[in-house]
């Protein structure tokens, strides 16, 4: 393509050469993978500046660049193409390389810090189970239709969004189902797409290791909703405070969803077992195979999407029945002693609370709930008492291991953890810095009728030691602990 044709729509500053001769072959932001006739793009990142590849990317073939600032030894023959925000840029670009690919499908954006996983992937499972083509863009996986794609970050590079979406409209989705984060947002990775409608699910403390404080967490978050266009709707759960803030300057029509109050959408949780939940929603008792209060939320919000984007209501209030959780989120399987264990990906204090709650509201006084878990090395250090502290107060034992202790040591990660806790809730606690040993000696404290909870990995099939991701599956190891077979799974 035309260097112009790329560039229609970015807020150029000026250039230097002539961009309607250069020809771009494709488009990288890492000068590593540049080749002959590329456009390399200098994007500022929170540890790395791609200005400083920027002589890199041309020996490897860059015949023009996108820079904020122009380098002091800037090379003839060059095309360089000064802009306010080379990231802002970057989407507008890839877009236009990609043909707008989200103008071409109904565009679902999902944000929040806990609940978008499960919406996005059972918003594709059932848009799928109902005939209608959808793509999925998640934590989990990525998913063309019903062919899986390996995903690596809760929100990719512009680049590979547009692309992903490109491959699904060429696959015939009519629909795209995504998660978006807050460093997405932050980073300007979905700033120039086109969403049909915004779900908005809660807000708690999460990330304040990348933003600076909850306030501008929380002002990230609302940038999305500030962007969509009129033509859209903004799905907010009316039970969160914030949800009102999301969508105060947002052009889109405002939509909610409520457990206990008026809203346009409404739900109420009937019965509750590990098996699943008797729901009333909108006047309709449905059965789903789904649990908690907390899936109660993803549920409706399910339901208020579908509905928004013009599905028949009995035809949603079937499927979500027949819905099964995502991977990894409040995973069941029971032995032969009615030992139940359940994995969860739960990692902020919120999700604790939400899990823990549930699996109390469950089981009786006769039963004990015994947890494993740890928190990850390198992140969010503020949450890991308050986490803790919520595990100890709701749970009967507590062993705590290694989560992702990446390269911060593990030690230092458990003292944060067990610093702040009063002399009875260390009594529940047992340290086991093996996370196999420890899942083995979970299962072997439990008696008939206990509950198992492992959290914060979920999905995840490694651990992260050293930069290392070693095999680890927290569901295989509860299977095998608990002398199980996936016959007995919930």
């Amino acid at each position: 393509m035309k260097l112009s044709d790329l560039l229609y729509g970015v807020s150029i500053k000026y250039v230097i050469g002539n961009i309607s001769l250069v020809e771009v072959s494709k488009i990288e932001f890492d000068s590593r993978k540049v080749m002959n006739s590329d456009l390399f793009i200098s994007i500022k990142g929170v540890t790395v500046d791609g200005h400083d590849y920027i002589n890199t990317a041309i020996k490897n073939g860059a015949t023009s660049v996108v820079v904020v600032n122009i380098p002091e030894n800037k090379q003839e023959g060059i095309c360089y193409v000064v802009v306010e925000c080379s990231s802002t840029s970057m989407s507008i670009i890839a877009a236009n390389y990609y043909d707008n690919p989200s103008e071409k499908l109904k565009l679902v954006g999902v944000t929040g810090t806990n609940g978008k996983t499960t919406i996005v992937t059972l918003l594709h499972q059932l848009f799928t189970d109902l005939g209608y083509p959808s793509g999925m863009l998640s934590t989990i996986e990525n998913r063309i239709g019903t062919i899986s794609v390996k995903s690596t970050h809760t929100t990719g590079d512009s680049l590979k969004i547009n692309q992903m979406l490109s491959d699904m409209v060429n696959a015939g989705c009519d629909y795209c189902f995504m998660e978006v984060s807050s460093h997405a947002i932050h980073q300007n990775r979905v700033s120039n797409l086109k969403f049909e409608g915004g779900i908005f699910t809660n807000i708690t403390h999460e990330h304040l290791d990348y933003h600076k404080d909850f306030r501008e967490y929380i002002s990230t978050k609302k940038k999305f909703f500030d962007e969509l266009g009129s033509t859209s709707f903004a799905i907010t759960n009316k039970d969160d405070k914030n949800g009102r803030i999301m969508t105060s300057n947002t052009s889109a029509f405002k939509i909610t969803y409520s457990l206990k109050t008026m809203a346009d959408y409404k739900c109420r949780v009937l019965e509750s077992r590990f098996d699943g939940m008797f729901l009333n929603i909108q006047n309709h008792e449905i059965w789903v195979k789904i649990i908690g209060e907390f899936n109660a939320y993803n549920l409706l919000a399910i339901y208020s999407t579908s509905v928004q984007l013009g599905l028949n209501e009995t035809d949603v209030l079937e499927k979500i029945s027949n819905l099964n959780p995502a991977e990894g989120r409040f995973h069941t399987v029971r032995n032969s002693e009615s030992i139940t264990g359940i994995v969860d990906y739960m990692h902020t204090p919120d999700a604790y609370e939400n899990v823990l709650k549930t699996i109390n509201n469950i089981r009786t006084d006769t039963e004990k709930l015994i947890m494993v878990f740890g928190c990850g090395g390198d992140r969010d250090t503020e949450k890991r008492s308050e986490m803790t502290s919520i595990a100890t107060n709701m749970s009967d034992q507590v062993i705590v291991t290694a989560d992702n202790p990446r390269t911060e040591n593990l030690d230092s990660i458990i003292e944060d953890m067990i610093s702040s806790l009063d002399p009875v809730q260390k009594k529940k606690i047992l340290i086991i810095h093996d996370r196999k040993q420890a899942i083995k000696t979970a299962c072997a404290l439990a008696n008939k009728g206990d509950v198992v909870l492992l959290a914060g990995k979920g999905h995840e099939k490694y651990q992260d030691i050293n930069g290392v991701k070693h095999p680890f599956d927290d569901v295989s190891e509860l299977i095998e602990s608990l002398n199980i077979n996936t016959e007995n799974a919930i």
